[in-house]
């Protein structure tokens, strides 16, 4: 399928869905109120990576309430909600709880003004900047329109409330601790994000590589400080870290394919304290991002290589070459694999006609990657957009009256109501498909 861009068409306007989806939007619609309480709730209360105790508490609750068999601190936080409902195939939903320190400035009357402390000691304001609040609202609803719908589907539901995605950790710590062998292992892994680039309701999706390999790289770049009228007596770091700096924006474009995408970004030089005094050490910290496992290889390789020839070139000695450092924590490759995303994505453009497109990967990163790599022989897994920007805004977006902002932004608010509603009536649709009884 041809990859198009959003579509700008009003959410207001939309078309008449079939006659069998008419009871399960109108059951969507009547949840929503209390749906969209909830997301006031968790919007105005977020909480760090990791430190989702209050979140996990609150949900665990409503699935436990729902008839869920439910474990909590999974993965540290992490909340585990399952119900076994006869043969079947799994489906696993996850849903992320953590917002960003982030001092919010959206200016609603339920603005987060929660302050915390995050990994690096310094107390900052909290905001659910990334819309994970309308993903646990969603992820509310869908439970419950699942439970009350027992007789429609067969097999095991797995809904997961995962914490810690803003730093990439809460996939892994949740699977390292037993999510696929304490639990049932599903065959089916679906989520959804909101997006800050799409009007509300309006769903997009990408058949195969969705979201990028986030790596992390630090270097270190020794030098031999000196006085800077003495320029000659001293190995200027700062001129060496330019240089690789410089040297770096050739490792994509002369040799990666230009078809094969990848970034290489600098986003931090770090050196020196006074004007007349050479340092005698540089740091550089950059991103790193990719779809394929052997280009992000060859982009790691590459920095390393580059950050030693230049140093080499500067005539540094052995015991003085750059330390480059890649975190060991990154973020894999979001795939979404075929056949599900086929079957699924076939489904929701019928029920949401002319509000489904299929764009473009982004080079952000997810950490829902981890679900599929954890088992690629058996696990199929989808994540989806859906549209959060009110359509007012996104008009005026569109005639160049005011630019959107970005989710992590201080300033983004969806429309919540429009984005719970679209995803929990997608997911619980999804989730039926999966799990229809056979010959029903």
């Amino acid at each position: 399928m041809k990859r198009r861009a959003w579509a700008g068409a009003s959410v207001l306007a939309l078309v008449a869905a079939p006659a069998q989806a008419d009871e399960l939007r109108d059951a969507v619609a009547a949840d929503l109120p209390a749906l969209v309480e909830l997301y006031k709730d968790l919007h105005a209360n977020p909480e760090l990576s990791f430190q989702e105790v209050e979140t996990a508490k609150k949900l665990a609750a409503r699935a436990r309430a729902l008839g869920f068999e439910v474990t909590e601190g999974v993965g540290r936080t992490g909340v585990v909600a399952v119900m076994r409902n006869g043969e079947g195939p799994t489906v696993m939903l996850r849903a992320d709880m953590d917002g960003l320190p982030v001092i919010e400035q959206t200016g609603l009357p339920y603005a987060s003004k929660r302050r915390a402390v995050p990994a690096t000691g310094v107390e900052t304001g909290v905001m659910h900047a990334c819309g994970h609040d309308t993903h646990m609202a969603a992820w509310v609803g869908t439970a419950q329109l699942l439970s009350e719908r027992r007789d429609q589907w067969s097999g095991t539901l797995v809904m997961i409330l995962q914490p810690a995605e803003e730093i990439g950790e809460g996939a892994k710590a949740m699977l390292d601790d037993g999510l696929y062998t304490r639990f049932p292992k599903p065959d089916y892994v679906l989520a959804f994000h909101d997006s800050a680039q799409a009007p509300a309701g309006h769903l997009g999706y990408s058949n195969g590589f969705a979201l990028a390999n986030v790596d992390t790289v630090d270097v270190i770049v020794p030098g031999i400080g000196g006085h800077g009228a003495s320029p000659h007596t001293t190995k200027d770091p700062v001129v060496i870290a330019s240089s690789i700096v410089m040297r770096l924006q050739t490792l994509v474009s002369r040799e990666i394919d230009p078809q094969e995408p990848a970034v290489v970004t600098v986003g931090s030089f770090q050196a020196g304290s006074k004007h007349n005094i050479i340092p005698d050490e540089a740091r550089l910290q950059i991103t790193v991002r990719s779809y394929a496992d052997a280009t992000r290889q060859h982009l790691l390789e590459g920095i390393a290589r580059i950050a030693r020839g230049e140093a080499v070139a500067a005539g540094m000695p052995e015991d003085r070459m750059p330390r480059v450092v890649v975190q060991q924590v990154y973020t894999p490759a979001t795939f979404n694999t075929a056949d599900l995303t086929t079957k699924v994505m076939s489904g929701l453009q019928t029920r949401f006609a002319g509000r489904v497109s299929e764009v473009p990967a982004a080079m952000a990163g997810e950490d829902f990657s981890q679900y599929y790599r954890a088992d690629r022989e058996n696990v199929e897994s989808l994540i989806f957009w859906v549209g959060g920007v009110p359509q007012d805004r996104w008009e005026k977006a569109q005639r160049g009256e005011l630019s959107l902002p970005s989710l992590h932004s201080p300033f983004w608010a969806p429309d919540a109501p429009v984005v719970i509603a679209t995803a929990t009536e997608a997911l619980t649709a999804a989730t039926l498909d999966l799990l229809a009884k056979k010959g029903g």
